[in-house]
């Protein structure tokens, strides 16, 4: 199992500088098992309704974004519910200050742990490093 970060599908959904890399390693993954949280459902929207405000997508490309994310959900990628517990490992990840974690990818963390992946795939360079601070594989795009 493969865990994907937000980082990933929001660079699949819109425009960014990594988007061709990240859309390479999407037609080379059809073979995974691609897992994330339901989580991602939240800090996707988030993604979009930020760049929406500062200007960096319209409103259109938006609510295209949000349909291809939506087919991806559906179709490749099995977001799975969080339970109680990862909550508090995020909690505690974030704690230790010198993680310099955000909450958000605590919790990326935690449910990749939580969930057994045996790797997670993101362009966040924090979340990287405590990844592999958790033995959890990282695979950089």
């Amino acid at each position: 199992m493969l865990y994907v970060d937000s980082s990933i599908l929001v660079g699949l959904c819109t425009k960014e500088s990594k988007s061709p890399a990240i859309n390479k390693w999407y037609e080379n993954s059809r073979d995974l098992q691609l897992i994330s949280s339901t989580w991602m459902f939240t800090e996707f929207a988030s993604a979009l309704s930020m760049k929406e405000r500062t200007g960096q997508i319209t409103l259109k490309e938006s609510k295209s974004a949000w349909k291809i994310f939506e087919a991806i959900c559906n179709n490749d990628i099995e977001l799975l519910p969080i339970d109680n517990k990862v909550f508090y490992s995020a909690g505690l990840l974030v704690l230790d200050s010198s993680s310099k974690l955000r909450s958000g990818d605590a919790l990326h963390l935690a449910a990749a742990k939580f969930f057994k992946a045996k790797s997670i795939v993101t362009l966040d360079k924090v979340l990287e490093k405590n990844a592999s601070r958790l033995k959890i594989k990282t695979i950089s795009i």
